[in-house]
């Protein structure tokens, strides 16, 4: 099948962009039924109007943006544009400000030919909750940018991501860029997922990044049917200190059971997948997985 008919625009400026898609052009100025979706690499929602399952009256580009291509680096933190390609970001064409970690990411997303044109803030708009990106800022306490008719704000991943397919973005909004912490010199992460085969969404992700020199120790589980899983505190100090597969198990049933992770494969491989990760914190880059 293709896309039933559409309107295609492609954006210059962000200005343009925002107007786009706040205003429905004159003809449909009566309309309330008007649907305008933003894209970039369309590498979601294009297959999505292949086979109809979105349909839209108006496709707004966004890809030769100036802004979107953006990246900053600032003390304490490295500003994305949400148009980056995962290519690009596979390919350490920005600041490595996470020792590895972001490269890592992107590498296995997918196939080469998709991380072409698939962009970081197209995965996050998506909000696809078995999708690397949305784990990896989730575990990093990324700040989404957001710029609409009345400016730009800043928003939490954590309360960015209402649900599968969810977000915070308001109907007048896009999202413009990511704002990743930079880690410091004794910083330490891991990322575990598990595909059936290449190149699919994972089943299970399991992550950790610990950076002493800020007093910070999180883990996440991800790619569940509902958004990350974030574990700190008590819970994580005690899945850090048993190596054992055995106990390890039996630790992490608590978490497994607030995580709503409850059928027994899900449960098995949630687990593995987060022992493996804390198993891998103290590797070299060149041997993680």
């Amino acid at each position: 099948m293709k896309a039933a008919a559409f309107e295609y625009q492609r954006a210059a400026t962000l200005d343009e962009a925002i107007t786009l898609l706040s205003d429905p052009p004159p003809e449909r100025q009566a309309s309330v039924d008007l649907v305008t979706k933003l894209c970039s690499g369309s590498q979601s929602l294009g297959p999505m109007m292949n086979l109809r399952l979105a349909q839209v009256d108006r496709l707004v580009d966004l890809r030769r943006i100036p802004e979107l291509q953006a990246v900053q680096l600032s003390s304490t933190s490295l500003r994305i544009g949400a148009a980056l390609t995962h290519a690009q970001i596979e390919d350490g064409l920005l600041p490595d400000v996470t020792h590895g970690l972001l490269a890592r990411v992107a590498s296995r997303i997918a196939y080469r030919a998709i991380r072409n044109r698939g962009t970081l803030g197209g995965s996050l708009a998506h909000a696809d909750p078995k999708a690397d990106w949305v784990s990896t800022m989730c575990l990093l306490d990324a700040g989404i940018i957001l710029q609409g008719p009345t400016g730009e704000r800043t928003i939490r991943a954590a309360d960015f991501f209402l649900g599968p397919f969810t977000t915070a973005l308001a109907s007048d909004e896009l999202l413009i860029a990511v704002e990743v912490p930079r880690f410091s010199a004794q910083a330490r992460w891991a990322y575990r997922k598990f595909c059936r085969k290449p190149g699919e969404f994972a089943q299970a992700i399991g992550a950790v990044w610990i950076d002493p020199s800020r007093g910070i120790t999180r883990a996440l589980l991800g790619a569940r049917d509902s958004m990350p899983h974030i574990i700190e505190g008590d819970d994580l100090a005690r899945l850090l200190r048993t190596p054992d597969p055995k106990a390890f198990n039996l630790a992490m049933a608590p978490v497994l059971d607030t995580a709503g992770i409850e059928e027994a494969y899900e449960r098995d491989v949630a687990a593995a997948m987060l022992r493996r990760a804390i198993a891998d914190l103290d590797a070299p880059l060149s041997a993680k997985p």
